[in-house]
């Protein structure tokens, strides 16, 4: 019951369902029945003192494998009961015999959610991961009344009420302490609103033979701590600093310095061997003073401009520039170069005025700017973020990070990528500016952009867990910066 590396989609879940079928001898409530034991397994280990325990079931498949968990449960003298809304009785077949499967050893089936007072457990069996649109009234209030009874709650595949494919919540959605999902992990439940509602997310395999899994393909990785390791390899005894690379921050405009300022602290410390910034004049000082390892030059035009770009190896374009005519003048210029880039802030919403391919860049758009990238709105975006996430990487030809809550890594032709960490205190501002200089550095170090892109955000969310463990609220950017040096050496 580990945390998953492959993620998979509503369809190919469904395929797997109908292979393992056919393997097991085509009889379906094998697997039910291996689902339901599955789910007693998870109470036991997870509630063994729960001794009342109301199962809310549906009538489809998923309320099936809800039937056979209240049955193991009863037999184990547990006090158990199935609550279903009312005129919603099992209507498929595997359903309909786990239903007469827990009625033939003395269960019974209650209508009325006033069940739920007496539970020490509630497991959610309501939808099953099929189920994409907003719950009717009546299992709206049902759902309600889960949330508010102040008791434990494991959802069986996916909490009813959210999108498994997608990760939306269209309406009311059961708000699960723990989810189990049964053969494969669902890829919604990892991005998105989706996250606050999947708690603990676990997996039952089910012991499936693997043919089962025989022309089948994930469709997001869940990129997690053990990468690191992979990409960011010891360094060698006899090295020097320009095998490490040379980041150019660029931006910085009349009260943003400390936008570029972070990119460039970023970097240095993700390892990049060099890092220089070209910002306005004005602010050099301060950042020299802050920093004295980054080579700060005031850049009033363009024309300073060419010789810092032919030294870079990449350029974090965008942590304060703005959008007058100083900043459309260097964004021009770093575009111009032919540099692999990091596109981050403003440069993100000059490049949405004016949409083109930048096949050697990674953007790090936020879902605001992502949606303005997209010609579209935040809702939209955050609707289904793997979508949003490969529309952009097709349309500007990049790689797309989309940043938030299980960030999404696109880019065209590869299997999307979910961040695996992160927390709610990281939502302030200059922590996008801080990604830009991490993702930056490992494109100097030799990453190809997309693992780059992915290793960086990985990098950077581990940091910002580890600084929040004295507290979400009040995390500033600059409290991550010993985390990323520390996290960058594995």
């Amino acid at each position: 019951m580990d945390e998953p590396v492959e993620l998979f989609d509503t369809v190919a879940a469904g395929r797997i369902d109908v292979q393992a079928t056919a393997l097991l001898g085509g009889d379906g409530y094998v697997l039910m029945q291996r689902a339901g034991q599955a789910a007693w397994q998870c109470v036991l280990q997870h509630w063994p003192q729960a001794r009342r325990l109301v199962v809310v079931c549906g009538p489809g498949n998923n309320g099936g494998d809800g039937y056979v968990l209240a049955r193991l449960a009863r037999q184990s003298g547990r006090e158990v009961s199935v609550l279903h809304p009312r005129g919603a009785a099992p209507r498929s077949a595997l359903a309909q015999r786990a239903c007469t499967d827990y009625l033939a050893i003395g269960g019974h089936v209650e209508v009325s959610p006033d069940c739920l007072r007496q539970a020490e457990l509630i497991v959610d069996a309501l939808y099953g991961i099929g189920f994409s649109r907003a719950p009717e009234a009546a299992d709206a209030a049902l759902i309600a009344a889960i949330n508010a009874a102040g008791v434990p709650v494991l959802a069986l595949d996916v909490p009813s009420g959210v999108d498994a494919d997608s990760g939306k919540v269209p309406g009311e959605a059961v708000r699960a302490g723990r989810v189990l999902q049964f053969i494969v992990a669902h890829r919604g439940l990892y991005t998105g609103t989706a996250l606050e509602f999947a708690g603990q997310r676990l997996l039952a395999d089910l012991d499936l033979p693997p043919p089962a899994l025989d022309g089948i393909a994930a469709s997001v990785q869940r990129w997690s701590k053990p990468a690191l390791s992979q990409y960011l390899p010891r360094r060698r005894l006899n090295t020097h600093k320009g095998e490490s690379g040379h980041v150019l921050c660029v931006g910085g405009n009349h009260g943003a310095g400390g936008a570029v300022m972070l990119a460039a602290e970023a970097a240095l410390r993700s390892g990049a061997g060099l890092t220089s910034v070209a910002t306005r004049g004005v602010h050099v000082a301060p950042l020299l003073a802050r920093c004295p390892e980054a080579m700060a030059h005031g850049i009033e035009n363009i024309a300073g401009l060419d010789a810092l770009l032919a030294r870079a190896s990449v350029v974090a374009l965008g942590p304060g520039l703005g959008q007058d005519a100083w900043a459309q003048a260097l964004y021009a210029a770093v575009l111009a170069s032919g540099k692999r880039l990091v596109v981050d802030a403003d440069a993100l919403n000059l490049l949405a005025l004016e949409p083109r391919p930048l096949p050697q860049a990674v953007l790090t758009p936020h879902p605001g700017e992502a949606a303005r990238l997209l010609g579209t709105d935040t809702a939209s975006v955050q609707q289904d973020r793997f979508a949003a996430a490969q529309a952009l990487a097709g349309r500007y030809s990049a790689v797309v990070v989309l940043k938030g809550a299980g960030t999404v890594v696109a880019s065209p032709g590869q299997l999307p990528r979910v961040i695996a960490a992160g927390n709610p205190g990281m939502a302030v501002g200059g922590m996008g500016d801080l990604l830009t200089g991490v993702i930056a550095a490992l494109c100097a170090q030799g990453l190809a952009l997309f693992d780059a892109a992915s290793t960086g955000a990985l990098l950077h969310a581990l940091a910002g867990d580890v600084a929040a463990l004295d507290g979400e609220r009040g995390l500033l950017p600059r409290d991550l910066l010993p985390h990323l040096r520390a996290l960058a050496n594995p």
